[in-house]
């Protein structure tokens, strides 16, 4: 912008800075990291339970980085602390570039980050999976863990989103999408970062819920998820806990040894009250769930939004208000909410007319792969790809079959887990090859994102280019 434009945006960048900073500045800037016990998690010694929000402002149809937008976050987070949430889920994010800000101000608001690890371009083909199962898929992938693994409030990644569906066709695809589960696993602990949580998010659908939740438990510890989630819109207010069915889907799922959570959830049939936060935080439901993740933050086309937003305003929609009020007369649990300690791995669902997977074989990590586990992935390829192609089509796909057991961590490599979400997570070479950075440098953001980080530091929020 040029004269009197470039005065008004600084202006509206020191506002929004000044208004983060107030928001944050009594909150911590790093949080402790989440990991499995038994069937739920824990930061800690302290059961946690997940109590967040889908967050894509824009959608699949303008598909942006939210964590990667300073301005972004300065205008969305302080609608978190209204919210009270301690989580957000990001569907698709840019691993070519810098995500310190956000993280750190997530971070000083007591909020963690479960994210999808594949994009558009890089992901699992449906409808023909084997050859998009590659290594520049992969390569992707494992640029993604690089660029939010030193972050303590990475909370978990998801290994896929809804990849099978309905059909029973698509039940094909599993054992792609338990091969990453186990390829990210290794790569996280060959890469010697933290052993952060990776799992699988289902859709909504009945056909296949649970033998899905079944697969994705079974087999070796390497090839098992840490965790499993599902979408689910089947409260629909005004309902129960019985009327609903999910005092159905709790006794199913008593004796599942994983975490589970709902990725997805808040039917928009009827007007929103979100009578089920009740129930998801209550006795009935937590020694299985580890609460869920409301859909959605921001008005998109679908209308689940809780908020509109134009350029750096943020329009409190009414299910802002239910949701907040909802929140507000449901406390979370206190003590271990009955959870278990312990637990066995499920056995491998059999072959059937709604599921084809007959055994629980695993396509081996291609070969042009493996290289990454000692090396590291290098610099990711963004939401654009390196040639606008992506990988689906890339070749290098996978040759054969993994021998049990072959995912297992063998190495420890250079790359060092961050204790706070203070370390860089930028996916430049060097630092994918794991530099541990205690103090991060600026980066060559835009001014605007310059002037957030100088004025939210100079007032005590913790937010780092």
């Amino acid at each position: 912008m040029k004269g009197l434009n470039s005065i008004l945006a600084i202006s509206v960048a020191f506002n929004a800075a000044a208004t983060l900073a107030s928001v944050l500045a009594p909150r911590q800037s790093s949080l402790p990291t989440v990991s499995v016990k038994g069937n739920a998690f824990f930061a800690g010694s302290n059961r946690f339970y997940i109590r967040g929000l889908d967050y894509q402002p824009g959608g699949s149809s303008q598909l942006a980085d939210p964590i990667a937008d300073a301005a972004g976050c300065a205008r969305d987070i302080p609608e978190f602390t209204k919210l009270g949430i301690n989580a957000v889920r990001v569907y698709s994010v840019d691993n070519s570039v810098n995500h310190d800000s956000c993280m750190n101000a997530l971070a000083a608001a007591g909020i963690y980050l479960i994210l999808d690890v594949n994009s558009p371009l890089y992901s699992i083909n449906r409808q023909d999976p084997a050859p998009s199962y590659n290594a520049a898929y992969l390569q992707s992938i494992f640029a993604t863990i690089d660029s939010f693994a030193n972050y303590s409030n990475t909370l978990a990644f998801f290994s896929g989103n809804e990849v099978i569906n309905e059909t029973t066709a698509s039940t094909v695809t599993a054992p792609y999408i338990k091969a990453v589960t186990r390829d990210m696993k290794q790569y996280i602990g060959d890469r010697g970062y933290r052993q952060i949580p990776v799992g699988y998010s289902a859709a909504d659908v009945t056909t296949n819920r649970y033998e899905t939740a079944e697969y994705m438990n079974c087999g070796t510890a390497d090839q098992r998820s840490d965790f499993f989630a599902f979408n689910d819109y089947s409260w629909c207010d005004p309902s129960s806990y019985t009327q609903s069915g999910w005092d159905q889907k709790v006794a199913l799922f008593s004796n599942y040894s994983l975490p589970i959570f709902l990725s997805e959830y808040g039917c928009n049939t009827n007007t929103r009250t979100f009578e089920e936060v009740a129930s998801l935080y209550g006795s009935d439901m937590t020694p299985v769930y580890s609460g869920g993740l409301v859909y959605e933050y921001s008005q998109e086309s679908n209308d689940y939004g809780l908020v509109t937003i134009n350029g750096n305003s943020v329009s409190e929609l009414p299910d802002f208000a239910a949701l907040q009020a909802a929140y507000q007369n449901t406390s979370l649990p206190t003590g271990d909410g009955g959870y278990k300690s312990t637990g066995t791995p499920s056995n491998c669902p059999i072959q059937s007319s709604t599921w084809l997977p007959g055994n629980d074989a695993l396509p081996a990590m291609p070969a042009g792969a493996v290289t990454y586990l000692t090396n590291g992935a290098g610099p990711g390829p963004g939401l654009k790809g390196n040639d606008g192609a992506g990988s689906q089509n890339a070749g290098g796909a996978s040759s054969g079959t993994a021998t049990a057991g072959s995912g297992q961590v063998t190495a420890t490599g250079a790359a060092a887990s961050g204790g706070t979400a203070t370390g860089t997570g930028s996916a430049t070479a060097s630092k994918a090859a794991g530099a541990n950075l205690h103090v991060p440098s600026m980066s060559l953001a835009p001014f605007v994102c310059g002037v957030v980080v100088v004025l939210s530091s100079m007032l005590g929020a913790t937010l780092v280019l």
